[in-house]
C-alpha cells in the first residue's frame, strides 16, 4: 500500500503578537526552517495575517487563520468568512480548536459547518479533535474523538479529504505542561485513522495527515514524531520561540515518512 503522507508542523500562536512582532518572529524562523523537508505553517491572529503573508514571501512557510465563520457574509459582528481569508491569500485555517469549543461555544455541528465553508472557499483545514481529562478518565476517549471526527467530516468528499489535516489535541495536555505519552498519542491518532477508514477506505485513511497537538515541544518532538500514526504537530507555546519551533521542524525532517 502506498502511503503518501508528509509531515506538517503548524504553529498556533493563539492570541499573541501584534503585526510588527509577527513579522519579526517569522523573519527569525525563516532561515531556521529553509531546509525543512516537511510542510511548515504559522497560525496567526487575524490582525497579523497581512504582515505574516508578506513576511513568508520567498519561503516555504504557509499561513493559517485561527478560525472562520460558516456563512459567506451577513450580520455576524466580529466574525471573518472563509472567502475573506482566501481573498487575502491565506491558505490554511485552524478549526475546532478546544479553546474555541470551550470558551466560545463551538460545537461538533458548528465545526462541521465551518469545515464545509472553508473547503468551499479553497482553504486547507487543520481540524482539531480531542477529549477532556474527565472523558479520558471515564474511558471514552475513543468514542469522543471518533464522534468529533465523523461529524466534522460529515459533508466532506473523498477528494476534499486531501485538504484536511487532523490535529489530535488532548485538551488535558494543552498549555498544562502535561503531555500524552508517545504511545498514547499514537494510539488515538491510529483510532482517528480507523474512523476515517470506516467513513471512506483504508487507502484514503492512510494518506490523511494526523498531527499531535498536546504540548509538543523541542524536548519531546522527536519521540512523538517517530510514532507511525503521528504525522506532525500543532504547536502552541513552542511556536513562539524560533529555535524551539525550528527544533521541532528539524525533528520532523529527520523522521520524515
Amino acid at each position: 500500500m502506498s502511503v503518501m503522507r508528509k509531515y506538517v508542523i503548524a504553529g498556533n500562536w493563539k492570541m499573541n503578537k501584534n503585526p510588527q512582532e509577527a513579522t519579526q518572529l517569522i523573519e527569525a524562523i525563516k532561515p531556521l526552517v529553509k531546509e525543512a523537508a516537511c510542510d511548515v505553517v504559522v497560525g496567526v491572529p487575524f490582525v497579523d495575517l497581512t504582515a505574516a503573508l508578506e513576511a513568508v514571501k520567498g519561503s516555504k512557510i504557509g499561513v493559517a487563520a485561527q478560525n472562520c465563520h460558516w456563512e459567506k457574509s451577513g450580520a455576524y459582528t466580529g466574525e471573518i468568512s472563509a472567502d475573506m481569508l482566501t481573498s487575502m491569500g491565506v491558505g490554511y485555517v485552524i478549526l475546532g480548536h478546544s479553546e474555541r469549543r470551550t470558551y466560545f461555544g463551538d460545537t461538533d455541528v458548528t465545526v462541521q459547518k465551518r469545515v464545509r465553508a472553508a473547503l468551499d472557499a479553497g482553504l486547507t483545514v487543520i481540524l482539531c479533535v480531542g477529549e477532556y481529562l474527565e472523558q479520558r478518565e471515564q474511558g471514552v476517549t475513543g468514542e469522543v474523538v471518533a464522534m468529533q471526527t465523523k461529524i466534522a467530516l460529515g459533508s466532506v468528499s473523498q477528494e476534499e479529504l486531501s485538504r484536511i489535516i487532523i490535529a489530535y489535541e488532548p485538551v488535558w495536555a494543552i498549555g498544562t505542561g502535561r503531555t500524552a505519552t508517545a504511545q498514547q498519542a499514537n494510539e488515538v491518532c491510529a483510532l482517528i485513522r480507523d474512523t476515517i477508514a470506516s467513513l471512506y477506505s483504508w487507502d484514503v485513511a492512510d494518506n490523511v495527515v494526523i498531527q499531535y497537538g498536546g504540548s509538543m515541544n523541542a524536548g519531546n518532538a522527536a519521540e512523538l514524531l517517530a510514532q507511525p500514526d503521528v504525522d506532525g504537530g500543532l504547536i502552541g507555546g513552542a511556536s513562539l520561540t524560533p529555535q524551539d519551533f525550528a527544533t521541532i521542524v528539524e525533528a520532523a525532517t529527520k523522521a520524515g515518512k
